[in-house]
Order: C-alpha cells, then sequence, then structure tokens
C-alpha cells in the first residue's frame, strides 16, 4: 500500500480502510509495519513515527508529550482510538492525558508505563569515562567508544537527536498522567516481557479508570501472533 505524507510530510503513514479511526503507533526502533498485521480490516492510519522507517527525525531531541503534539490534529475529528506499542504507547498515554476529547478509547502494549526504579548505577568504568570527558581529559570519540560499550541496544543505534530523545523518553515516568485518563484502556501483554514487565503493567491498571489486561502467555515484547490475534479484537 502507498505511503501517504501528513501533517506537512513531518509524518508518513499507511491507511487502512476508508474513514480510519484507529491511529497505530509503533514502538522505538520499529515501523508502522508491526501493526499491520492487526489492522487487517480495520480503518486505520499506521504511521512512522518521526525519526523512524520513512518520517523525517524530530528538529530536537523530544519527549512522548512533544510527539502527541504533533499528532494531536490527525485526530481533530474526534472519536479516535490510539492504539500504542512500546514507545508508541507513550505517546499514546500523551494524547489520551492531553486530548481526552479526541480519544474515545486507547489499546496498549508493551509500554514502559513506569520507570523502574531499581536499576542500579552505570558500571564505574563508565562514570569515571563521564567525569573524564567532562574534565577535558577524554576526547569524543573515545567517550563515544565507552557509551557504545556500555550502552544498550536501542542507545547504541541511535545517533544524534534520536539518541538525545531516546535518553528523554526513558526517564520519563505516568504514574502521574494515567488517573487522570477517561477514555477506557486496553491493555494486551506478552507474559515473557521483560522491556515491560507484567508486573508493571498490573500496577498501571490499578491507576487507571477503566482498564482491562489480557496476557498472552507465550509473547514477549514484541509484537507476534499471541499478540496479534488479541489486538484484533480489540481495535
Amino acid at each position: 500500500m502507498a505511503l501517504i505524507a501528513l501533517l506537512d510530510g513531518a509524518v508518513l503513514a499507511e491507511r487502512t480502510g476508508a474513514s480510519p479511526k484507529v491511529l497505530a503507533l509503533h514502538g522505538w526502533g520499529r515501523t508502522r509495519a508491526d501493526w499491520l498485521p492487526a489492522l487487517s480490516g480495520v480503518a486505520a492510519l499506521a504511521v512512522d513515527l518521526p525519526g523512524f522507517g520513512a518520517s523525517p527525525p524530530p528538529p530536537a531531541a523530544w519527549g512522548s508529550r512533544d510527539y502527541a503534539e504533533l499528532l494531536a490534529p490527525l485526530l481533530e475529528d474526534g472519536g479516535w482510538t490510539v492504539a500504542g506499542h512500546s514507545f508508541g504507547g507513550r505517546v499514546a498515554v500523551q494524547l489520551a492525558a492531553g486530548w481526552p476529547s479526541l480519544v474515545s478509547s486507547v489499546v496498549l502494549t508493551g509500554v514502559p508505563l513506569l520507570r523502574r526504579t531499581t536499576e542500579g548505577k552505570p558500571p564505574l568504568a563508565f562514570r569515571l569515562a563521564k567525569q573524564a570527558n567532562r574534565l577535558g581529559l577524554l576526547s569524543a570519540a573515545a567517550m563515544e567508544g565507552q557509551r557504545r560499550k556500555h550502552g544498550s541496544a536501542d542507545y547504541r543505534n541511535a545517533q544524534g537527536v534520536m539518541r538525545d530523545t531516546m535518553v528523554r523518553l526513558v526517564n520519563e515516568d505516568y504514574r502521574d498522567l494515567l488517573p487522570g485518563i477517561d477514555a477506557p484502556v486496553e491493555m494486551v501483554w506478552g507474559a515473557a516481557d521483560t522491556a515491560a514487565p507484567l508486573e508493571m503493567a498490573r500496577e498501571a491498571q490499578a491507576l487507571l479508570r477503566k482498564a482491562t489486561l489480557t496476557v498472552a502467555d507465550t509473547s514477549g515484547h514484541l509484537l507476534d501472533d499471541g499478540l496479534y490475534a488479541l489486538l484484533r479484537e480489540r481495535l
């Protein structure tokens, strides 16, 4: 299916069906293609979020609220279901909280809704390297080598504004936003999700006013057949 340009070319998307009322948002490092198996027979927009797939990167390091502000005009006629996987779910939460008159329901899967506070400090070697870099004792190239050595795969793969965007996003927490969401929220989770663990989903569900949680017993974080089957029933 051909791509369409939206919002003056800031976002490229695929439209499935006529008069879409579902906005599907993919995860970090992914594209609109992740959602297409779940959208068969659904009138939807599956977008490439800025910085991924065919969409150009944002002009600066964005948080999830910035992405939501960009996308909100797509929903101006109201009555939309916003579906988000992982990073896309962060944006979906912001849309539901910030534009409640436009969002009638939300579908979330594998979204890091609550920042984990039990993670340990970075390795001592990395902390020393950062200090040396700040003092001018370690070159930028050497510091980049340390970042690539100690950072996550997503961090290593991100460059420039997208790396700074990722740093902003992973430090976000939505526990203050969730209780204010009026729209019903369908949560579909993989039992083996390690990026957004099931216990986090249960904790987040308790903060939402109207939320159901369905678990795909054999699925992990990435969308797969088990999650697709459950998502199709909710879109």
